[in-house]
């Protein structure tokens, strides 16, 4: 399908084609009431993967002491930020109002330092599983963990490989609790991907294989690799439900948070909640564990750079992965690694259809300008690729494309008394240096 044809089907894709900035609605989003009993999975999925991490959560005690302190259970703070709100404000014309503005702070989850930890964690956690049951190591899904620690599973474990491709954090996140599991773990990174984080990985032990292509070329590899070798496991970005699960099982535990800092969420107090997006699995897990919980009374944005706006190219076109963004003439490469995919995940962006609320697209400067605003206001670092969360808020308050939205769900008083929620990806374990390199870049 040609680029005229495309257009056809959603004149956005005209602006995407020309690495224009956008602001898109999902025109397939529906009443969450009608929209739960079409989709694949359901609370109970959420619910076997929380169960499963807590399950585990003393063996992660034991092998991760940093953990220890939380029992295990590796969760991130919510921290607002009323000076950075005002500085969006003052600085980007964005007025929220009387509302509130936090940072969730997936930055800082430990061991992976970003949201892929919990997601990465369950994935590798319910094979280990499957893998004990079938080996007579566990004798049901409720055995202690503790076991994987005696000296026969460990030797079983050094037999098996866990591999995953990844520009970045979901690599960190496979690749450390893959390789303390026993395994032999292998991360396939494209050339997005950070040198920091090779280093990283390969000082605990990760075999890192490298791609002189994107991200595309790098899964694509690294899967046929690990489907050759009967004793490898390959992590699915793209398709795995268990990495799905461990990223919704987020939601429930930012409902306490929530509660704690006394946020009402309703109908009179909505929630708008901005997600970076690469391949998708991360927000998309985090989006539908929202809806789970707060249905219509949440409205959950995706950001993406201009230039590797995968997800919102895969769900205007209704083509998810069938189509990248190379086909439309964009190049997939921005200083957000984090984000730089060109091809989309088919079981997320489905699966998003009935209940994203839209997209935003940014231009690389801005992930810095962000980034230094976040340090200057609240003294918080995140990564470039997070900062992209911000262009959610300032685009939703003052740019007249999310009007019919304002209007359509009759959100224009209760604008005044929203909270806004910019989700940050990571940063946590980017080195000092790299840090005050980022500092110093402009675009």
């Amino acid at each position: 399908m040609d680029l005229k044809e495309l257009i056809k089907i959603d004149p956005v894709i005209a602006d995407l084609a020309e690495a224009k900035e956008v602001c898109w609605l999902n025109p397939k989003k529906i009443p969450f009431a009608e929209a739960k009993d079409k989709l694949v999975f359901g609370p109970a999925d959420i619910e076997e993967a929380s169960a499963r991490l807590q399950r585990f959560a003393p063996l992660l005690a034991k092998i991760f002491p940093e953990t220890a302190e939380q029992g295990g259970i590796i969760e991130s703070p919510l921290t607002e930020i009323p000076a950075m709100k005002a500085l969006l404000k003052e600085k980007y014309g964005a007025d929220l109002g009387t509302g509130r503005l936090f940072l969730k702070r997936d930055s800082d989850l430990a061991v992976a330092g970003s949201v892929k930890a919990r997601g990465g964690f369950h994935d590798v956690l319910k094979h280990t599983e499957d893998l004990a049951l079938e080996a007579g190591i566990f004798s049901s899904r409720e055995d202690d963990p503790m076991k994987l620690l005696q000296p026969e599973a460990i030797a079983f474990f050094k037999k098996h490989k866990v591999q995953v491709a990844s520009t970045g954090n979901l690599g960190v996140s496979i690749g450390m609790m893959s390789a303390h599991l026993g395994y032999q773990a292998i991360v396939h990174m494209s050339a997005d991907a950070k040198q920091w984080k090779k280093d990283y990985l390969r000082a605990h032990g990760v075999t890192v294989i490298e791609y002189a292509g994107d991200y595309g070329k790098a899964i694509t590899e690294g899967r046929a690799i690990s489907d050759a070798d009967p004793d490898s496991y390959f992590v699915d970005d793209e398709n795995s439900k268990e990495l799905f699960m461990g990223y919704a099982v987020a939601a429930e535990r930012l409902q306490k948070q929530l509660a704690d800092e006394g946020v009402t969420v309703d109908e009179a107090h909505p929630l708008f909640v901005t997600i970076p997006c690469g391949v998708g699995g991360a927000p998309g897990g985090v989006a539908f564990g929202l809806k789970q919980i707060y249905g219509d009374n949440v409205h959950v944005l995706f950001a993406e750079p201009v230039q590797a706006c995968c997800m919102v190219l895969g769900m205007a076109t209704g083509l998810h992965n069938q189509i990248c963004v190379q086909d439309i003439g964009l190049s997939g490469k921005t200083h957000a690694d984090g984000l730089a995919v060109g091809r989309a995940s088919s079981l997320v962006g489905k699966i998003m259809e009935p209940l994203l609320t839209g997209e935003v697209t940014l231009e690389d400067y801005k992930i810095y300008d962000y980034m230094r605003d976040l340090r200057d206001t609240e003294g918080l670092f995140i990564e470039p690729s997070s900062c992209a969360g911000f262009e959610g808020p300032v685009q939703f308050i003052k740019n007249a494309a999310f009007a019919p939205y304002i209007e359509k769900y009759g959100l224009s008083e209760a604008l005044q008394n929203a909270s806004h929620i910019v989700w940050a990806t990571g940063g946590k374990l980017v080195p000092e240096e790299v840090r005050q390199a980022f500092y110093n870049t402009h675009l």
